[in-house]
């Protein structure tokens, strides 16, 4: 029986290319002097796609985009409560004269300016750390504020990121140019608040 394979479960012999028994179904052996090598495991590579980060002027376009969103409900409630009319000088109620007009101007500007300060800094904080991760200006331009490793951030670091931005503004922006010099698109306040700007 020279060239035949013999079940080793019920002692059927099959021929030496047969993968299974013929009469019980077990799994062969390999082929006498045929030994056929196993197949490696073919190996995937993952693919991982190279870290892209926002830019300066893309920043800056989407910075604009939200000023300009924070303003909008700050002018409508300073409207409602007559605040622009006080800043801009009492009213235009001359006849109290200036003593009058000066107190006036001087708390309705600084009423618009504590509006559009708190505003500016809950509407980013809360965003931030929110799943959208990014301020409607920054998701229109496919843009996310995470962590080093690409966490969402809390609501306490955004904070923190948003009122570093102040020191970025008072050292001659050379905390906002930052960003067009770092490795990845950090500006100051990125590197204190250990934040990236990921753009996708």
């Amino acid at each position: 029986m020279n060239g035949n394979l013999f079940c080793t479960k019920c002692g059927t012999p099959n021929a030496a290319s047969a993968q299974f028994c013929s009469s019980c179904g077990t799994a062969m052996g390999p082929a006498p002097g045929g030994v056929t090598a196993p197949v490696a495991p073919v190996a995937y590579a993952a693919v991982v796609p190279a870290a892209a980060y926002g830019g300066f002027w893309i920043r800056v376009v989407a910075a604009i985009i939200d000023a300009i969103i924070v303003r909008i409900p700050v002018h409508i409630v300073g409207a409602i409560f007559g605040l622009g009319g006080l800043a801009a000088g009492g009213l235009g109620l001359g006849g109290l004269g200036h003593g009058a007009a000066l107190p006036l101007l001087i708390f309705g500007g600084g009423v618009l300016a504590l509006l559009t300060i708190a505003g500016s800094w809950l509407y980013e904080a809360f965003m931030l750390s929110s799943p959208y991760q990014a301020t409607l200006g920054k998701m229109i331009f496919g843009m996310k504020v995470t962590d080093l490793y690409g966490n969402r951030i809390s609501f306490g670091r955004a904070t923190g990121r948003h009122f570093a931005k102040w020191l970025s503004g008072m050292i001659l922006c050379i905390g906002f140019i930052m960003v067009g010099f770092t490795e990845r698109k950090q500006g100051l306040h990125d590197l204190l608040a250990g934040t990236l700007v990921r753009r996708s």
